[in-house]
């Protein structure tokens, strides 16, 4: 066994934490022993209370089977769940606890099915043999505080590594899935992942795709939110992982951006990423903005052209990204909205080069305030984040000009409450205009009068009507 001793720090973070949870965790470790059966804080917990970080979530694990958990819990906790049980998880909720007991087990994919299978084991040993990482395979039993870590958790905590209880290839070999918590703790605690386990993960990258879409998406996700994303996908993209799970930011290696002919566009990708992330506001990852900037560019290699000069455009990249960002968010079966919010940013993050120093008319600024609609603000910080020219110079000029853009949009908002822009009739003023009921006239005369708002701005009421008394005339509407 590796050396397991806890410092003179973590052991007050162990005592205050037990402290803080005696009331609940020591209770229910003595609900369980009273009826002969182990229980035990397991897992991330542990391992975030020893790095000072504790939340509200417990995990447990025991050996009595879920059967026998919900007899125990079910008079002893306010609510009860079991969306889990069918691998092994009980949840529950306390107070303002949230906790999961899962019985000891162990889990492995069989080659040709997506479903892990799952077997109840016997000891709590063996259950944290088979954990992802032995920085989360360390344990405290309840109610007597013992420390478990059987297999150097503690030292490589310390040393800030992951790797494998058993041999990353048996573990990895038996859930797949491993292979991308690996970077998405890197991403989330800034761990390095073991020689050996990098070696492995390598080699089997394409066990991957036996894993479902939705377990998939959930990692990737957790890796975008992370404290540091761009170490989490430098390990899928060494590794070959991104190639099966994210194919699109590998193939971005290949394509020089004309903008920036220093660097290629995956790294330009990175540092939009980076850059977009140190906008965000109250400490909270904007799992929008962060895939937005991440797939931003992903049109461009099917777009490129070498033109006359020796110059590379992608024209309508943004364009050919949306779909592909559509696509891929789709088959990793994210929610509609999700989908549709990232997929706008990316067709839009270009507009703002249109601006050149100014010259759009306050109606092409009104519209590019109605395309984003509720994104705009999301809108302002990707188009920031995607300067990552070196010439300070340039960097500075188009931040000016971004900043006199924005200061236009707060001004016309002020104006004309931007942000409501609707016509000035509404329906049923225009049916007495017209002299119509419901039906398509409504709605060609309603387009009519939102593009003139967008074009004039506020003309008031009365010009309004005239305007579309105007139009309806123009097309033998016969009002």
């Amino acid at each position: 066994m590796s050396d397991s001793t806890l410092t003179e720090s973590q052991q007050r973070a162990m005592n205050d934490l037990f402290r803080k949870i005696a009331p609940v965790a020591d209770e229910l470790g003595r609900l369980f022993a009273a009826q002969g059966h182990e229980l035990a804080l397991v897992g991330g917990p542990v391992r975030d209370l020893l790095l000072g970080r504790v939340g509200n979530d417990l995990d447990l694990t025991t050996d009595a089977h879920p059967e026998r958990v919900l007899a125990i819990v079910r008079d002893w906790a306010d609510s009860v769940w079991t969306i889990g049980i069918d691998f092994g998880t009980v949840g529950l909720r306390k107070g303002s606890w949230l906790i999961e007991i899962t019985t000891y087990r162990s889990e492995s994919y069989d080659p040709k099915s997506r479903k892990p299978e799952v077997m109840y084991g016997e000891t709590l040993e063996a259950d944290l043999e088979r954990r992802d990482f032995a920085v989360n395979a360390m344990a405290v039993r309840l109610p007597g505080h013992e420390f478990v870590d059987p297999y150097g958790g503690m030292s490589d905590l310390k040393a800030r590594l992951l790797r494998t209880p058993g041999t990353p290839e048996q573990s990895f070999d038996d859930d797949p899935l491993r292979m991308l918590r690996a970077a998405r703790f890197a991403s989330q605690l800034g761990f390095a992942v073991d020689a050996r386990a990098l070696a492995a993960m390598t080699a089997m990258a394409d066990r991957i795709e036996i894993v479902s879409a939705e377990r998939i998406r959930d990692e990737l996700d957790k890796l975008i939110c992370g404290a540091g994303p761009r170490e989490g996908l430098r390990l899928l993209v060494e590794t070959g992982l991104a190639g099966h799970v994210l194919p699109e930011l590998p193939k971005l290696r290949l394509e020089i951006d004309e903008h920036h002919r220093h660097k290629d566009v995956y790294e330009h990708t990175l540092t939009v990423l980076d850059q977009a992330i140190a906008q965000e506001e109250d400490g909270k990852p904007d799992r929008i903005l962060r895939w937005a900037a991440l797939l931003h560019d992903i049109g461009k290699p099917k777009t490129r052209r070498h033109e006359a000069g020796g110059r590379v455009s992608f024209h309508h990249h943004e364009v050919v990204g949306a779909q592909m960002t559509k696509k891929r968010m789709t088959e990793l079966k994210f929610p509609k909205d999700v989908v549709a919010d990232v997929s706008q940013l990316v067709e839009l993050h270009l507009r703002f080069h249109g601006y050149g120093t100014g010259e759009w008319t306050d109606s092409a600024v009104r519209r590019y305030v109605r395309d984003a609609g509720h994104l705009l603000d999301r809108l302002h910080k990707l188009t920031r984040a995607d300067c990552t020219t070196r010439n300070k110079r340039k960097a500075a000029a188009l931040s000016r000009t971004y900043d006199q853009l924005e200061e236009r949009i707060a001004r016309l908002a002020e104006e004309e409450e931007l942000a409501k822009i609707r016509p000035e009739l509404d329906g049923n003023e225009i049916q007495r205009v017209l002299g119509v009921g419901p039906g398509p006239v409504v709605g060609q005369a309603y387009k009519f009068l939102l593009e003139l708002r967008l074009d004039k701005g506020v003309i008031g009421k009365d010009a309004a009507t005239a305007a579309l008394l105007e139009w309806a005339r123009s097309n033998d509407l016969g009002a």
